[in-house]
């Protein structure tokens, strides 16, 4: 992914060269092939490219239109071929991608980016209008931060040069703390207060002072597919999943793809393995990295990617996980990190394997199986087909349902209505499930001002609008939204993940079909194995789901007890009034001793409290006696935010 910034002064003095300097500087290990800038008098961009598609090595960025707009664009455009056919304008099938969103943004405005699929983040600075706008693809696979300060508007692809190089200090953001220890941050989110994270599928006006930020495009409640036999359904999953892997593989060098040996990563390699025969896409070549550890009793995946490896004729790298070095906790923290995914633990010798055969193999894109197991059916519930049933009255198939999903469940059909009916009613009188539920170790006080964000930011299920299991999906899609907008970007190798699950034609479809198809007694994704049967080996689509794994970090716990206790007996997350030091204690000895824990958690509050660790030093950057009396860096709901317009000055 290549990176981006800008900085606008609104006192009209010129853009400091020395300080755009050290910007690029930080910039420059995320765009190793070259850096560009445009600067004209209070307004300067710079570009890093990554170069990752044929195409881009013919960008020239920062862009500028005949109008006189200066773009720059990161990302990956998927519908190249239809908006050249749309807007002519000397657009040819080799253009950059840059030169043809600058050419729909000249033609039909802001109102393009609905037009745009696939994974991109872009800025467009408007000399005449003196405007800019910042916008990001539907799903938020980019990162695109913003500052409003009284004299000048900042933006970038990292968080890094916002923070080092703003010359004030930031208060940190309760709630996005809170976000860490549940599903992940809310989108808009950033670890500081007054600076802002641009949410998916939204766009954000920034004038002299005022900033507008708008949805631009969402996911159509109305649409329905219905054929009248399983295998139409499955005709139509195999060719929307197809093209979602196809438009993946664009690329100008070999594709690495992980192959856990788990359905959603393998059916992604044997999908693009007949994509690439079908010569439908042009792509040097297809490697594949698995992680084993044999020594592990819940988690051999060799049996499984190797049957993969066989139907393709080729084995790929496999990286040992099991390593006899420990987990240093004390080195996390050692240095400091902007947020707490950007750093940490230094490289270990997985990573350490893994960035050496990316550059041996000179991979600069990864597909990942993100999104399969939440948008296809991986967890067989019927709950969001019977909550369908009961807002349209339907109480005949209702009552079919209950039967049968009854027997399957072996649970009594009242339990699984009384489940249904309580997702109509607010998450206060519904409560949340216990795996939800705020740490018990959390002080209460932070509890109570950050309940939402701890519990993941649970909603009800309205009746009067679209439908129940569509609502659920939207819910399930903004959590994979949440998870994707904490993913920490890497240079060492940089690199490009790309997510086939998360393509929006194969969304609307999977959101558009009767949830049966997906979900059905006793067939967990049962459409994505019918239409897979054939493509993907049996023994991968016909094995038990994979259990979670909790030994690994209960053994690094036991492993560095004694530097982990010593260090617990004074932590900042407790004399900030998050964290409860002593149900803490309590919750650490369980864990070690294998008793039933939080450990997920517990995992996350012990990384965010190093990351705290690493924060302490750098006074120059944070203001730290705000964080314990804020009521709340962000008390909108993220609806009213979108559509907010707020003034600064």
């Amino acid at each position: 992914m290549s990176a981006q910034f800008g900085r606008w002064n609104l006192d009209g003095k010129e853009v400091d060269q020395d300080y755009l300097g050290k910007v690029k500087a930080t910039l420059a290990p995320y765009g190793p092939d070259g850096d560009s800038s445009y600067s004209i008098g209070n307004v300067g961009m710079l570009y890093c490219a990554f170069c990752t598609t044929p195409e881009s090595r013919r960008e020239k960025q920062p862009h500028t239109t005949d109008s006189g707009a200066v773009i720059t664009w990161d990302g990956r455009l998927d519908n190249r071929a239809e908006l050249i056919g749309l807007l002519k304008n000397g657009l040819i099938v080799s253009s950059a991608d840059v030169a043809i969103v600058a050419a729909a943004y000249e033609e039909w405005g802001s109102s393009c980016f609905a037009k745009f699929l696939g994974d991109w983040a872009l800025s467009i600075w408007n000399p005449n209008t003196r405007s800019l706008i910042l916008a990001k693809d539907p799903i938020g696979t980019r990162h695109l931060y913003y500052s409003l300060d009284k004299d000048q508007i900042t933006w970038s692809t990292l968080l890094d040069p916002l923070i080092l190089f703003a010359g004030r200090t930031f208060s940190l953001c309760e709630e996005y703390i809170a976000g860490w220890f549940s599903l992940f941050p809310a989108t808009h989110l950033t670890p500081y207060i007054g600076i802002h994270s641009v949410p998916p599928s939204s766009s954000v006006l920034i004038r002299h002072g005022t900033h507008t930020v708008s949805k631009y495009w969402d996911f159509n409640p109305h649409g329905r597919i219905r054929y009248n036999s399983d295998s139409e359904y499955e005709e139509h999953f195999r060719s929307v999943f197809a093209e979602a892997v196809q438009r993946r593989l664009r690329s100008g060098s070999p594709v690495l793809a992980e192959l856990s040996g788990g359905m959603d990563s393998s059916s992604i390699v044997c999908m693009a393995d007949n994509v690439v025969a079908r010569r439908t896409v042009d792509v040097p070549r297809l490697d594949t990295i698995s992680y084993y550890d044999d020594s592990e009793p819940n988690w051999n995946e060799r049996p499984y990617f190797t049957k993969v490896e066989e139907r393709r004729g080729r084995a790929g790298c496999h990286v040992n996980v099991n390593s006899p070095a420990p987990v240093h906790f004390e080195r996390v923290g050692s240095k400091f990190t902007v947020a707490p995914n950007s750093g940490g633990r230094g490289p270990d010798d997985v990573s350490r394997q893994v960035a050496s055969l990316m550059t041996s193999q000179e991979n600069r894109v990864v597909l990942s199986g993100i999104g399969g197991d939440e948008i296809l059916g991986g967890v067989p519930s019927p709950i969001p087909q019977l909550m369908d049933h009961l807002a349209r009255a339907q109480f005949v198939a209702l009552a079919h349902q209950l039967r049968i999903w009854a027997l399957n469940k072996r649970k009594p059909w009242v339990h699984l209505l009384l489940e249904a009916a309580r997702g109509f009613f607010p998450p206060a009188l519904a409560g949340v499930p216990d795996y939800m539920r705020p740490a018990p170790w959390l002080c209460r006080g932070f509890v109570k001002r950050h309940h939402a964000a701890l519990t993941g930011y649970p909603s009800r299920v309205r009746l009067s609008k679209c439908f129940p299991s569509f609502q659920e999906n939207l819910s399930t899609l903004e959590g994979l939204r949440r998870q994707l907008h904490c993913v920490a970007l890497l240079s060492d190798p940089p690199q490009e993940t790309r997510y086939p699950y998360l393509d929006r034609d194969l969304l609307e479809f999977v959101f558009a079909v009767p949830r049966e198809q997906l979900v059905r007694p006793g067939q967990r994704r049962s459409l994505m194995r019918r239409a897979l049967a054939g493509i993907v080996p049996d023994e991968v689509l016909n094995r038990r789901r994979k259990a979670f794994v909790a030994r690994s970090p209960i053994a690094a716990i036991s492993a560095e007890w004694a530097s982990l206790s010593e260090r617990n007996q004074q932590m900042v997350t407790s004399s900030l009034g998050i964290v409860n030091l002593n149900r803490f204690r309590e919750a650490f000895s369980d864990a070690r001793q294998g008793k039933p824990s939080r450990i997920v958690t517990l995992m996350r509050t012990i990384g965010v409290e190093f990351w705290l660790r690493g924060l302490v030093s750098q006074e120059a950057f944070i203001d730290w006696p705000s964080i314990a009396s804020q009521e709340s860096c962000a008390t909108r709901t993220n609806d009213s935010w979108r559509a907010s317009s707020e003034k600064f000055s």
